[in-house]
């Protein structure tokens, strides 16, 4: 089966009104949005106001939204798990208004995150809410994504794949972020990555990071692997999109940014990893 890659793009990255970030989108021939916010507010705070201007504006442009950014799983693990199934309830409301089923979330903040060297403790729990989410997916048809990144529970490859596999629930998939990886010590990141969660990967955000001290720079740069992730992804007949999340001038703890310079910069470091791996785009 061959593979297909659409690129999509975190609007807010590029400027904070939507209309530009949508300009700016087709006139790199992006096609599609990952929706974190717009007019200075989240995703999650739109009201259904707001939201109704999202997808004309969208329709307007000739642009899908392949992806809900939502912050869920931002918060802390000892919380009630009913303040975010309340949260996933109002981005079921997103997706219906803007036609998207596709969910990011992450999976929690432990009592102490100035070090990951207790991260092991809260696996479990991690599980039994995330899975409380993922029945909440299954039964409204949506797809939750789990993302990885520092200062969350599953921070690190082990502690990924012990969630994902846990939980292994057709609603339930992983997004491959390289630098999130790197900006916690894992080197070789793809090359062992891999076995442990190709087979769980349903989306892929793109940016890379330097090993030594984990500044983020476009595609291919750093110590990512990029080229050898593309390379697993084409020849496992990856079906899906590929996002550009390029933080190349903020790198930020709930956003990032990169102007509409950046966003460019990163979409042609993409299109080279892709060229040079034999990755084809479908737009």
């Amino acid at each position: 089966m061959s593979a297909t890659f659409r690129i999509s793009a975190f609007g807010d990255e590029i400027a904070p009104d939507l209309d530009e970030q949508l300009t700016t989108l087709r006139s790199l021939a992006i096609g599609y949005l990952d929706l974190r916010g717009a007019w200075g507010k989240n995703v999650l705070y739109m009201e259904d106001d707001d939201l109704t201007r999202v997808a004309q504006t969208c329709a307007s442009h000739g642009v899908k939204v392949a992806c809900i950014g939502s912050p869920i799983g931002k918060s802390p693990i000892a919380e009630p798990i009913d303040f975010e199934a309340d949260n996933l309830r109002r981005i079921f409301r997103v997706g219906e208004v803007v036609g998207c089923r596709n969910v990011r979330l992450f999976s929690f903040y432990p009592p102490d995150t100035s070090t990951n060297e207790r991260y092991d403790e809260y696996v479990a729990t991690a599980i039994e809410r995330l899975q409380t989410l993922t029945d909440m997916a299954a039964r409204e048809g949506f797809t939750l994504l789990l993302e990885n990144e520092k200062g969350i529970v599953t921070d690190t490859l082990a502690r990924c794949e012990a969630v994902v596999k846990a939980i292994d629930h057709p609603s339930f998939r992983f997004i491959w972020d390289s630098a999130n990886f790197i900006q916690v010590g894992e080197a070789g990141v793809v090359e062992r990555g891999w076995p442990m969660l190709g087979e769980a990967i349903g989306y892929v955000h793109v940016k890379d990071a330097v090993l030594s001290d984990g500044h983020v720079v476009p595609a291919g740069e750093g110590d990512g692997q990029l080229p050898l992730l593309f390379s697993h992804l084409k020849e496992a007949g990856y079906q899906g999109t590929v996002a550009l999340e390029p933080h190349l001038k903020i790198a930020g703890h709930s956003t990032g940014f990169s102007g509409a310079d950046g966003m460019r910069i990163a979409a042609e470091a993409l299109r080279r990893v892709m060229a040079d791996t034999g990755c084809v785009e479908v737009r």
